[in-house]
């Protein structure tokens, strides 16, 4: 059954956030080392998921005690695998029924790859029917795939898009700095990098294939 919450899933990335908003209906899953930012911040995850190697002992201590009174709240799941704690987090919170999910701490600074993984990922979602976001403090990124995206004119910022594919047709920008009409934009050129919100309610549509797109602060 489909679930009208948010999926929020805590990684083990770099913490940018001072604060993780939780509604009614939402369900947190804590992915490995996200535990430890999931304290820190005063979230309860409902649900504790990986094989816990970016844990300090203090911590792997309280997800034993958590798991000796509570073990459904607990997954433990082998070093060795397919699937990052991430992607694992992601297809629990799709079997739970839920197709919105808020993604914190996925970004890696020294590990590029674990961000680009992560990113991966956010496809993985939209492969299922289902879209995320990952959110940093002046960031967020998610994905656009035969669809268009609105922005209200008090949105500030930047925004830049990216092709994940080898190509995304009929690209539109809507009241923008820099603006497009039905263009094609391939994976070959970052024509889409750093464009403004100029105080207009403004719009970005693809027509044929997938948009990775970032708005932050500027």
């Amino acid at each position: 059954m489909e679930k009208t919450g948010t999926c929020i899933i805590v990684g083990a990335g770099e913490l940018t956030v001072r604060e993780i908003p939780v509604k009614e209906g939402d369900f947190v899953i804590a992915a490995d080392g996200g535990f430890a930012y999931c304290r820190q911040l005063g979230v309860e995850p409902d649900l504790i998921l990986g094989d816990f190697d970016s844990l300090d002992e203090g911590n792997k201590r309280a997800v034993e005690a958590i798991r000796q009174e509570r073990p459904e709240r607990v997954q433990v799941l082998p070093v060795m695998k397919d699937d990052t704690d991430m992607l694992a987090a992601m297809k629990e919170g799709l079997k739970r029924g839920f197709r919105s999910f808020d993604i914190y701490a996925a970004a890696q600074g020294r590990r590029l790859s674990h961000t680009i993984a992560n990113i991966q990922c956010l496809n993985y979602l939209k492969e299922n029917g289902a879209s995320g976001r990952l959110i940093e403090a002046g960031e967020t990124v998610f994905l656009l795939r035969d669809e268009t995206v609105e922005f209200v004119k008090e949105q500030k910022g930047f925004l830049s898009l990216f092709s994940l594919g080898d190509r995304a047709e009929g690209v539109t920008i809507r009241n923008m700095k820099y603006l497009l009409d039905r263009a094609t934009v391939t994976n070959a050129f970052p024509v889409g990098v750093s464009n403004e919100f100029i105080g207009e309610a403004g719009s970005v549509t693809v027509e044929s294939g997938t948009l990775l797109v970032i708005v932050g602060e500027m």
